[in-house]
């Protein structure tokens, strides 16, 4: 199970919001698991949408860091060299997502058409690991893409 946060903000009109967040978890073929984490940067009204009235562009970055992996495997890659700054076009084997748990993160924000909380989801869809190199933790590099999932929904009261 992810790690689930919950933030109370205080807006200016003193009307307390929760803000929850919460680490995706990746479990892959090899065995290893990685954490998938996602930060909502900005949200900005940008024009009508059929979505309660207004469109909200929103940015995102997400990150990946390693949680698990196998004994096996770090034995495997433990006198490999160290991976070079940029990744390497050599060593990469793709890897089956076996499970997840998406990575989450709500933010609230103040429209024109009223107050609305915005709602990511991050889903990974590929991963990939290279056994050729090991990371300064002695651990295999992996690679990993996602999809982020974007809507919003008015805040009542």
């Amino acid at each position: 199970m992810g790690i689930i946060k919950e933030y109370i903000l205080v807006n200016p009109n003193n009307i307390e919001i929760v803000m929850r967040c919460e680490d995706g978890i990746v479990k892959l073929s090899d065995g290893s698991t990685l954490k998938l984490k996602i930060s909502i940067v900005d949200t900005r009204e940008a024009g009508f949408s059929p979505f309660g009235g207004v469109n909200i562009a929103v940015k995102v970055v997400g990150g990946v860091a390693t949680l698990e992996v196998p004994e096996e495997i770090r034995k495997k890659v433990s006198e490999k060299p160290l991976a070079p700054p940029e990744p390497p076009h050599n060593g990469w084997k793709i890897l089956d997502i076996i499970n997840y748990i998406p990575a989450y993160e709500e933010k609230p924000i103040k429209t024109s058409k009223g107050s609305f909380l915005v709602i990511v989801k991050a889903e990974p869809v590929m991963a990939s690991g290279n056994f050729d190199y090991r990371t300064e933790l002695g651990e295999p590099l992996y690679w990993l893409n996602w999809v982020y999932k974007i809507s919003w929904k008015p805040i009542e009261g």
